[in-house]
């Protein structure tokens, strides 16, 4: 990748982050407390639906970019030495490896925010200042490998999906797509990858909101799975689906269609 490509995959991944993450965050608020053990009035139910996002506003730039310069790095790399009917292949591990840089960001912000946002009463920096004290650094990574077995699958299906739907859209109007159709085309995708991808994201929730010490903060997916199963059946495994597709399908017009735009406009 050149210098020139870096700069502008890593200043156009930062924006289209920040602005997907503040301009949705109500949403993001609202599956957090559906997803919580308290339940979604115990949680705060519409009560500062914005607690949290100080961590957002703070992680979102260096999040975002680390997540596309992997993966537009990754995917020039294996042009090279990949054809292109394995175009699929090549975008699944250059996104699988971006969500894993990403999310040694991505993590430690997004502990801090979901606490935040199921204690609405508790301020960010109250809530950053106990993790570190009752858990240490570690308590920040709480989760980590749910988020990653979480955002994997996920950026599986989103973006080979997004490269897909935009190269047949390209195919039948005979020209390159403009931003705003890289955009629907980012919508589509993340709608299917996040319902798919919901029951993973109820079990990262709720390892982070977990207290040190109990069964869930162990980590252990397919036993948080099968406790939430047995208390709630499918309806719990897909607890906050609604908004979490709303939150990602128009996420993914606003973000994917920002980076379209902010990349082109600096190459």
């Amino acid at each position: 990748m050149e210098r020139r490509e870096f700069i502008a995959s890593l200043v156009a991944g930062g924006c289209a982050g920040m602005c997907v993450d503040l301009t949705l965050f109500p949403l993001d608020t609202i599956k957090t407390r559906l997803q919580s053990q308290q339940g979604f009035y115990k949680a705060g139910g519409f009560r500062g639906i914005y607690a949290g996002v100080p961590s957002a506003a703070v992680g979102s730039f260096p999040n975002a970019a680390a997540f596309f310069v992997t993966y537009e790095g990754t995917k020039s790399l294996l042009a090279g030495c990949m054809s292109t009917h394995m175009a699929p292949v090549t975008h699944m591990l250059a996104a699988s490896l971006g969500e894993i840089v990403a999310c040694l960001i991505r993590v430690p912000t997004e502990v801090v925010k979901q606490r935040t946002q199921a204690s609405p009463s508790l301020h960010t920096h109250h809530v950053l200042l106990t993790t570190l004290r009752e858990e240490g650094v570690r308590g920040l990574y709480r989760g980590f490998g749910s988020t990653v077995l979480r955002e994997i699958p996920f950026s599986l299906v989103q973006f080979p999906l997004w490269e897909y739907l935009k190269t047949l859209w390209w195919r039948r109007q005979g020209e390159r797509l403009d931003s705003w159709q890289a955009a629907v085309c980012g919508a589509v995708a993340g709608a299917v990858a996040a319902f798919v991808t919901t029951p993973l994201d109820v079990a990262k929730t709720r390892i982070m909101l977990a207290k040190a010490g109990t069964a869930t903060a162990s980590g252990n997916i397919p036993l948080v799975l099968y406790e939430v199963w047995k208390c709630k059946g499918v309806f719990g495994l897909f607890a906050g689906s609604i908004p979490r597709m709303t939150f990602i399908s128009v996420g993914g017009f606003i973000f994917l269609g920002a980076y379209e735009k902010v990349r082109r406009m600096l190459l």
